[in-house]
């Protein structure tokens, strides 16, 4: 989910925001929390970073913001199924043993597998718009941003997992990754796009961020290099 939720956010653009007073609305961005899933506070902050990337002052309140966003969450959420080939687990015959008296009671036949694939699949849709406080103009809105991310693991004859899908950086057997060039049968082409995109890269990767040198730097320095003239000057007149 919170891969889903990245590849979301890296496609949208706050560059049209960047260098205003912005406040984000997240009122629409509520969810219930749970210790076992991500929710809104993810998706709000990561929309907070991308903003912040992009150039966007983000300010606490809206009375201080010259535009207000309002991000809202269409999606957020995960699902996925398991498919054996063989013999899955069952305590069927167990069961039956218990109802006949005097009959000893039959273990639970464990699973007997020739393939086993586990599949999984997290999805996110996010969309943002812009607003003027002062008179609630339009000023910009981000289209619809979706993405989904899949993990798929495989066994064959007790061999695995062969992992693959949106959330590995390439096909893993048992942990160790192994060299491919093209996608395996399966694998999710287009939201693989974001992925491999320089947007995506901006927004996952590690960046320190230029920092402008203040206005008056430049005065500064020449007042101290006046300053020193001045001085000299006094110094060789009493020479």
């Amino acid at each position: 989910m919170s891969d889903a939720v990245d590849a979301t956010v890296a496609q949208i653009d706050f560059s049209p925001l960047s260098g205003h007073r912005v406040f984000l609305d997240t009122n629409y961005l509520k969810s219930i929390k749970s210790p076992l899933l991500i929710d809104s506070a993810y998706v709000i902050s990561s929309l907070r970073q991308q903003m912040v990337a992009s150039g966007v002052l983000l300010v606490d309140s809206e009375s201080e913001a010259d535009i207000i966003a309002e991000a809202r969450l269409g999606a957020l959420g995960f699902d996925g199924h398991n498919v054996t080939y063989g013999i899955p687990q069952t305590n069927a015959l167990s069961n039956a043993s218990k109802v006949l008296s005097g009959q000893p009671i039959l273990p639970t036949l464990p699973e007997v597998a020739l393939a086993k694939k586990e599949a999984k699949v997290g999805a996110a849709k996010v969309s943002v718009f812009a607003y003027r406080r002062d008179d609630r103009a339009p000023v910009w809105q981000s289209g619809i941003a979706r993405s989904s991310s899949e993990a798929q693991d495989i066994w064959i004859l007790g061999m695995g997992p062969l992992q693959k899908g949106t959330v590995y950086d390439q096909t893993r057997l048992a942990g160790s990754a192994l060299v491919t060039t093209d996608l395996l049968p399966g694998d999710n082409e287009a939201s693989q796009d974001i992925r491999e995109s320089e947007a995506f890269a901006a927004y996952v990767n590690s960046r320190i961020f230029p920092q402008p040198e203040p206005e008056d730097a430049a005065e500064q320095s020449e007042v101290v290099t006046a300053s020193a003239d001045k001085s000299a000057s006094e110094k060789s007149a009493k020479r």
